[in-house]
């Protein structure tokens, strides 16, 4: 019997018309890949080290043959290669994306996911199809969601899940505002135009005791300067049916200096995703930082 990351254990049962049980593997012990598998089973979610006996096989679900793809090869957790190409599916780079941008190592969001470090990667770097019970575990490792990992609901405004049965809302200190801020992401300025009121998202970051952002003279962003304006960020966790909010209240002004100018264009983690030309920097003063979330009344 051989087995690969991935793949299903399924154990018949022990006489006509009994359950079977299946799991997926997510752990070889053997390079090789002979038994025993660390298994999490599809009824429990729990992982278990199992030996195979007779009445036990293997289902290997369909994979991309390696011949198809000739990028770079994957390493393992000691760093040794794989030899699998690295081909992630939508939800490995999802995935990858997510722990990148919370700074998170692979060997940390698998602790915190309870699953081997090699598993993790291999998630991230075949277009994988794990359980919902894998899925669950490591969208909970990130603080997202399963949805959020399929990338189900992209074109759907956030928050039409149903809401707690007991919610609770509270208020966040500034040093969890902070936090939630990060150093970069996207957040929505409010402002006022010529048109009447508007809220624009922009991609921000935050630098100093500002949060920066870079727009386009005569744009609805550049009607910001000059006024004290509103800044707010926001998460919603779908499958939670919980979120987060960050309000950011400031006067806002265009950045002249060269020298200013070019130390943020160095420290700006990302362009604009809208592209064009936008070399217009508008710096809000972070005056009053406050924010609120919502969770569990458990929690």
């Amino acid at each position: 019997m051989r087995a690969q990351l991935g793949d299903q254990l399924v154990v018949e049962g022990p006489g006509a018309g009994a359950a079977r049980r299946d799991g997926e593997i997510v752990g070889l012990r053997h390079a090789d890949g002979s038994p025993p598998y660390d298994v999490r089973w599809s009824d429990t979610g729990d992982v278990t080290l199992v030996f195979p006996g007779p009445d036990a096989h293997i289902r290997h679900p369909e994979h991309a043959p390696a011949s198809a793809y000739d990028g770079p090869r994957a390493t393992g957790a000691d760093g040794t290669g794989t030899g699998r190409a690295v081909n992630p599916g939508d939800i490995g780079r999802r995935l990858a994306a997510e722990r990148a941008r919370q700074g998170l190592s692979r060997e940390e969001t698998a602790r915190r996911a309870g699953m081997a470090p090699a598993y993790l990667a291999y998630l991230e770097e075949q277009p994988a199809d794990p359980t919902m019970a894998s899925l669950i575990k490591v969208a909970d490792a990130l603080g997202t969601s399963v949805a959020a990992l399929r990338g189900g609901g992209v074109e759907l405004p956030p928050g039409q899940g149903e809401a707690l049965l007991h919610p609770r809302l509270r208020d966040l200190d500034p040093q969890e505002c902070r936090a939630r801020l990060g150093t970069h992401g996207v957040g929505r300025v409010a402002v006022s135009t010529p048109d009447g009121p508007a809220v624009v998202p922009v991609n921000y970051d935050v630098i100093d005791d500002a949060l920066v952002f870079r727009t386009a003279p005569h744009s609805a962003p550049a009607s910001a300067v000059g006024a004290e304006v509103a800044f707010e960020v926001d998460h919603v966790d779908e499958a939670m049916s919980r979120g987060w909010s960050v309000l950011v209240v400031g006067p806002a002004r265009v950045v002249t200096e060269p020298g200013m100018v070019r130390k943020l264009a160095d420290r700006a983690h990302t362009g604009p995703w809208a592209g064009g030309d936008r070399e217009m920097w508008v710096s809000i003063r972070l005056t009053r930082v406050t924010g609120r979330r919502i969770t569990s009344a458990e929690q």
